[in-house]
C-alpha cells in the first residue's frame, strides 16, 4: 500500500464537498483547527453550491475534486460532509496524476466510496471526523485526526466490551459505512476483504436492512476471508411496527457466528462525537483480551 506524504506545517488542506450541500456559514471552527495545527486552508468551489440535496451538479463536484487532486500545492483533501452523492462522481474522476502524487483523502460515511476505491488502487486514506462535525467532536477525535495527518503514532486502548471475541490478529484495515460498502459490491470500487481487518459503522438504518447487508457481505465471501472485525457506532437505528427482534450488534453477531477471529465491538468511530481516526490501507494489530482491547497502527 502507498502511504501519501504526511503533512508538515505550512501545507495546505482543501475542504470540498463530494456529496450533500454545505450552504451554511459553519466552517470557521474547522478552519481555526487546521490553522492551529500550522496548516493553510483552501475552500473548494463546491462549498456553498446548492443543487437540491447536492453541493452542485455531478460535473461541478467532480471538477472541484479533480482540481484539488491535481493541484500540487494541496497536500490533503478533507470532505466537508457525507450524505449521498460521492458514488455519482467516482467514475468521472481521473486518478492518473493522483497515483503519481497521492495525498490524504479524509472523511467518513458517504466518503467510504472514495476509501474503498482508493484501497483497490493501493493507496491509504483516513476515515475520520469531517468539518461540519468539528464543533461537537471530542478532543480525542480531533487529536487522532491530527496524529494521522502528521504521521504520529496512532493506537487505541479500550475497555473490553462484553460482546467482544477474544484473540489477536494482524492485517490491513479496510471498511467504512456498511450501507456504502453494500452498495459498491460488484463494482470496481468493491471492498477487498481477503486477509483484511474489517471496520463497520452505520447510521439511521432499519434493523432488517442491517441484516440484509450483513448477509450480502457473508454470501459474497467477504466475512469468511477476514482476519478480524472492528464494529464502530451503529447509531440511531430504526425498527418497524413489528420489531425485528435484534439490535444491530446482535444482527452482526448472528451473521459472523462460527468465525474464529477476534471481533471488537463499540469502537469509538462512526456517526458519534468521539469519531476517532482510522487509517485505511495500513497494517494494524488487533489484540482483544478480557481486560482491554488494543488497536495499534504499525
Amino acid at each position: 500500500m502507498i502511504t501519501p506524504p504526511f503533512l508538515q506545517k505550512g501545507d495546505t488542506v482543501a475542504i470540498v464537498s463530494t456529496a450533500r450541500k454545505n450552504i451554511e456559514d459553519n466552517l470557521q471552527p474547522s478552519i481555526d483547527l487546521l490553522k492551529s495545527w500550522g496548516l493553510e486552508v483552501k475552500l473548494g468551489k463546491t462549498i456553498g453550491l446548492d443543487y437540491y440535496q447536492l453541493a452542485g451538479t455531478d460535473a461541478q463536484r467532480a471538477e472541484d475534486f479533480q482540481e484539488m487532486m491535481d493541484n500540487p500545492n494541496i497536500k490533503a483533501i478533507w470532505c466537508v460532509r457525507g450524505g449521498y452523492g460521492t458514488v455519482r462522481i467516482i467514475d468521472l474522476l481521473d486518478f492518473t496524476k493522483f497515483k503519481q502524487n497521492p495525498k490524504w483523502i479524509v472523511g467518513f460515511s458517504d466518503v467510504t466510496v472514495l476509501h474503498s476505491h482508493l484501497n483497490r488502487m493501493g493507496i491509504q486514506s483516513i476515515h475520520g471526523t469531517m468539518p461540519i462535525s468539528i464543533p461537537r467532536a471530542t478532543d480525542d477525535a480531533k487529536e487522532s485526526l491530527r496524529k494521522s495527518l502528521f504521521g504520529e503514532k496512532l493506537e487505541y486502548v479500550l475497555d473490553c466490551d462484553a460482546l467482544n471475541h477474544l484473540g489477536n490478529a494482524k492485517g490491513e484495515l479496510v471498511g467504512g459505512n456498511l450501507s456504502i460498502l453494500y452498495s459498491l459490491l460488484g463494482s470496481e470500487s468493491a471492498i477487498d476483504c481477503n486477509d483484511k481487518i474489517l471496520f463497520l459503522e452505520d447510521l439511521d438504518e432499519y434493523l432488517y436492512h442491517i441484516d440484509r447487508m450483513m448477509l450480502n457481505l457473508k454470501r459474497n465471501g467477504c466475512l469468511s476471508s477476514l482476519k478480524g472485525i472492528i464494529v464502530g457506532g451503529m447509531t440511531e437505528m430504526k425498527d418497524n411496527e413489528i420489531p425485528w427482534g435484534k439490535n444491530a450488534f446482535e444482527i452482526i453477531e448472528e451473521t459472523i457466528k462460527g468465525l474464529d477471529i477476534p471481533v471488537l465491538y463499540n469502537f469509538p468511530a462512526g456517526h458519534i462525537r468521539d469519531n476517532r481516526a482510522l487509517i485505511f490501507g495500513k497494517q494494524v494489530s488487533l489484540e482483544i483480551n478480557e481486560r482491554e482491547s488494543k488497536v495499534v497502527f504499525e
